[in-house]
């Protein structure tokens, strides 16, 4: 059955063009045939252990790590499992240059290189920008890019893209569930199940159920998802992959403690602030993706296609950042509101990937179409205390119960469509066995239309449309096999509706615009030992700031300066590592008077970011892990009037292998000195506490 069959029922609007994954590199001699039939995990594929040696993300070709001139960090599954990760957040620790945002305790949000993101997520490199929470149950690895990335991955981007890389169906056995028991009552399982239909088919299945309490008081959490996969091989030249994913998740929407005397308030970090009865976050998300590849026989096409709907609803009381007072008072004000959104996003990738030699080089060509639609429903009521928005409460008892949730001012209440049509070219020239060049030009058509549905004020229907150029460059030089260096260059556009949203202020703007300049090396040390580093500038230019009159201006921007250090891969036999270092100088240099803020850094963005995680192989199947995590001091907003202390975190693990090699029992010690701190927030007075000590014990068994 042909792939354009088998996605008819929802791909009836798209336009299915032809495409290429890149799926050579520089030094291969001829392209490879894609041949689905032997997709076991070999020992020279992308990730070894803990060490990860080829991607296709960063550059649609599939290149190794060290000929992408750009700071690329890997998380493979094998760190996942060995900390027992549970979420993005976790991930994303472990990545130089990047930290956690708390995301108003209701998604998965990011700041990279002093940049904060919620939208530029990606999962097999198809947008998934919706503002939900992610899991990590069906992930072979996640792949970090820090800088711009707006000529592979078009609006946004800014200070990075998150990619997730989904496990795909094999031609071979797997078998595998886990179990985890918790703190706090948390109970976990986990599957992944495949195998051969015959052979021209492949089946695999992974699915996740956990529930479970926090330290936090009032706090719950449920979530369950489920993945199932087929990959069919008609020919030698031809796969086509067709999957579907459904997650669900609740939990409570916890936005912290609050701030005093310009720290987070001095107390039990377990309190809510709020009422957690009345806060909850829900999200559902379906998605169905179909994946093409053939071989034309020197050219090779890759078309990705995606449509996902996402249903989100959250509602919080909170302790209100805009009351300044608060602060410093030993009262507080909260204040409420819900949010609903629709969302559904359908894209489709189109690649045209061909080597050949021209002018006297080597060249990879990659042509690409990507053609979206993005239709996005938004719901805002406000949360009322009686007759009033806001309500004051004592530090010492801050609770309250809001009576009625409505319409309220200026609440959203609209529906943003945009439409994505990209063309991009890329170019990886081999000028030399030492020298390389890759340079890409991408152009953007994004197109949005607002329509306001508000009956408590004016309906204002909006439109903008972009068009906008994505230069990048890089040149490598490897002066033998095992190090290589590069400078590059990389650009990024941020519409006025990047987001899906639109108001009269901001729809006659510009975009604002994002430049890296980069110098970075690798080393292998090893032979599955990588050393890397990088020393990069990123200039956010034409950063909307006010004008002092309500409206908006194209003024500001913020520069984010550093260097990053990662080492993942064996030490010795026994011995694994993860590490990773970045210290970033990120400053507002450019601001209105209106904004205040020159000179401040951005929010969440310490100077100094340290982690390490190890892993050793000890005797009779036993091992243990142990890691550090170091974040300087940070503020919550880039007022910067209230400064997160700088803290160091250790944990620790203790594995077991049992005699049949197929069962392993692990226990998870986070926070072993049983620390207090706080790792990030979202503005003055939504501080998260950091978990007390807390373990987590999982076994796992292969069959």
């Amino acid at each position: 059955m042909s792939f354009h069959t088998r996605i008819k029922p929802v791909a009836i609007a798209v336009i299915t063009t032809f495409g290429a994954a890149g799926l050579t590199h520089a030094a291969d001699a001829t392209l490879p045939q894609v041949n689905v039939q032997d997709q076991t995990e070999r020992a020279d594929g992308p990730v070894a252990g803990y060490c990860a040696t080829r991607s296709a993300t960063f550059t649609k070709t599939d290149t190794p790590l060290k000929e992408v001139p750009a700071s690329v960090s890997v998380v493979p599954a094998e760190l996942m499992k060995d900390q027992a990760m549970q979420n993005l957040a976790d991930v994303i620790r472990y990545v130089p240059g990047a930290t956690a945002h708390q995301g108003e305790g209701n998604r998965d949000q990011f700041i990279l290189r002093g940049i904060s993101t919620s939208a530029d997520l990606y999962v097999d490199g198809i947008r998934d920008d919706a503002q939900v929470f992610r899991d990590l149950y069906n992930l072979e690895r996640v792949e970090v890019l820090k800088g711009t990335g707006g000529m592979i991955f078009g609006r946004g981007g800014a200070g990075g893209v998150l990619n997730r890389v989904t496990k795909k169906p094999v031609f071979g056995h797997v078998g595998e569930a886990s179990v985890s028991l918790g703190s706090h009552s948390q109970l976990r399982g986990t599957v992944d199940l495949g195998g051969k239909i015959n052979d021209t088919a492949a089946w695999r299945l992974n699915a996740m159920a956990e529930n479970g309490n926090s330290f936090r008081q009032g706090f719950d959490m449920k979530r369950y998802a489920v993945n199932p996969t087929v990959t069919l091989v008609p020919g030698a030249m031809t796969s086509l992959t067709i999957g579907f994913e459904h997650l669900r998740d609740e939990r409570t929407a916890d936005r912290g403690v609050p701030s005093k005397n310009g720290k987070p308030i001095n107390g039990d970090p377990g309190t809510f602030f709020g009422n957690a009865d009345q806060s909850d976050a829900r999200s559902m998300v379906d998605g169905l993706y179909a994946i093409l590849d053939h071989d034309f026989g020197g050219v090779q096409l890759k078309n990705s296609f995606r449509v996902t709907h996402y249903d989100k609803f959250y509602q919080n009381v909170y302790a209100d950042n805009a009351n300044t007072s608060s602060v410093i008072a030993s009262n507080l004000k909260l204040a409420a509101y819900n949010n609903a959104n629709q969302r559904t996003n359908i894209f489709n990738q189109t690649d045209l990937t061909t080597k050949l030699n021209a002018g006297g080089f080597e060249h990879i060509l990659l042509a690409g179409l990507e053609l979206g639609h993005q239709d996005s429903t938004n719901k805002r009521n406000t949360g009322f205390f009686g007759a009033s928005t806001l309500t004051t409460v004592p530090t010492s008892a801050p609770f309250a119960t809001a009576t009625s949730f409505r319409p309220n001012g200026t609440d959203a209440d609209n529906n943003v469509k945009a439409d994505i049509v990209a063309l991009y070219l890329q170019d990886q020239i081999a000028l030399s066995k030492e020298w390389k060049l890759l340079a890409g030009l991408r152009y953007d058509h994004f197109k949005t239309t607002f329509d306001d549905r508000r009956t408590t004020t004016p309906a204002i229907d909006l439109a903008r449309t972009d068009n906008e150029f994505s230069p990048r460059a890089g040149l490598i030089w490897s002066p033998n096999a095992v190090s290589t260096y590069y400078a590059s260059y990389s650009y990024s556009f941020l519409p006025s509706a990047e987001v899906l949203n639109l108001a009269a202020n901001t729809a006659g703007l510009g975009p604002e615009k994002a430049r890296n300049y980069e110098l970075g090396a690798r080393w292998d040390l090893a032979a599955n030992l990588t050393l890397s580093t990088a020393l990069f500038r990123l200039d956010r230019d034409n950063v909307r700031n006010s004008d002092g009159a309500g409206g908006l201006v194209l003024t500001g921007q913020q520069r984010t300066q550093g260097v990053e250090v990662g080492l993942q891969g064996d030490i010795t036999h026994n011995w694994q590592v993860y590490a990773g270092y970045a210290n970033l100088d990120s400053r507002i240099t450019k601001a209105t008077a209106a904004a205040g803020n020159l000179g401040h850094r951005p929010q969440l963005v310490p100077q100094n970011m340290l982690s390490v995680w190890n892993r050793f192989n000890v005797s009779n199947g036993w091992g243990a892990g142990l890691g550090v995590i170091y974040q300087g001091s940070s503020f919550t907003n880039a007022d910067n009037v209230v400064q997160l202390p700088a803290f160091a975190r250790a944990d620790g693990a203790i594995y077991y292998v049992f005699a049949d090699g197929k069962t392993r029992l692990a226990l998870n010690i986070e926070n072993l000195f049983d620390k207090k701190y706080f790792p990030t927030a979202d503005g003055n007075n939504n501080i998260s506490p950091g978990a007390p000590r807390s373990a987590r014990l999982t076994v796992n068994t292969n069959f």
